[in-house]
């Protein structure tokens, strides 16, 4: 997506209990995120949501409020992906934070796009990433990476940061730190920062640096990833999958039913362009 007026053309947005989500495919998620950040006037952030992600919206107001200023909320799961088709009656595909973050990269290098990865568990989990992309993509310009502390940041703190990643010339800040701590930072930093775009991708750092294993292609495919990462993580996310999914089920069942929370189930409204 080359023209900057198809880029910037609003995107419709359907409603999932509180979050609006974004009724697009992931080859155009892909071109406007590479056109955007070829504007250097464009101040952008996207979001990608799974369904514990829309459970968080429900639970916290502002994480909903900021998911749906986003200039793409994207659908990271199936079950949203059906939500868009069937409800919705969009043309939706799955918008895996992974493979957003190859399909950038990779185009992204005929535009010569600098890339600035924040986040990541360790400074070991980030070096691997950058070695591995620039691996996988030739030619690829990563110009900086940040692993912060796992606490708020200091207001000094923030200001450097932004200096950092300004001084650097990024196009595109990568941000790997889970729902909702990414999108808090994304919209948090948005004003401070130059950079015309800010992407929050969550897991796409550790897979793609090769800490964790993702699921098959086949299991991704038939919806099991949930099954897979639960088998592969216990521990961390019985309460996500075991817990999350049925209350998920149910407050959708309760939106088909009252119309709440936020309004009818799969309504199409538009995005905030």
């Amino acid at each position: 997506m080359s023209d900057p007026a198809a880029a910037s053309a609003p995107v419709p947005r359907f409603r999932v209990l509180d979050a609006l989500l974004s009724g697009i495919r992931i080859e155009e998620a892909v071109g406007r995120i590479v056109a955007w950040a070829r504007d250097a006037a464009a101040r952008r952030y996207v979001c990608i949501f799974a369904v514990d992600s829309i459970l968080k919206c429900r639970d916290d107001p502002r994480l909903a409020a900021i998911a749906n200023a986003s200039d793409l909320t994207l659908c990271d799961g199936m079950p949203l992906v059906l939500a868009g088709r069937l409800a919705a009656r969009l043309p939706v595909t799955r918008c895996y934070g992974p493979d957003i973050m190859l399909g950038v990269l990779d185009r992204g290098r005929a535009a010569g796009l600098r890339h600035f990865f924040y986040g990541g568990a360790d400074e070991e989990t980030s070096r691997r990433l950058q070695e591995n992309m620039e691996a996988r993509f030739p030619g690829l310009r990563v110009v900086g990476r940040i692993v912060p502390p796992f606490r708020p940041l200091t207001e000094e703190e923030r200001r450097e940061t932004a200096a950092r990643i300004d001084a650097s010339g990024a196009d595109v800040v990568w941000i790997g730190l889970g729902t909702p701590k990414q999108d808090y930072w994304a919209s948090e930093m948005r004003p401070l920062l130059r950079a015309p775009v800010l992407v929050c991708v969550g897991a796409a750092f550790p897979f793609h640096a090769g800490m964790v294993r993702q699921a098959p292609v086949w299991m991704r495919r038939a919806c099991l990833e949930w099954l897979f990462r639960l088998c592969a993580e216990p521990r961390r996310l019985w309460r996500r999958y075991l817990i999350g999914n049925p209350r998920f089920l149910l407050l959708i069942l309760r939106q088909l039913l009252f119309r709440r929370p936020g309004g009818p189930f799969g309504e199409v409204v538009r995005s905030p362009d």
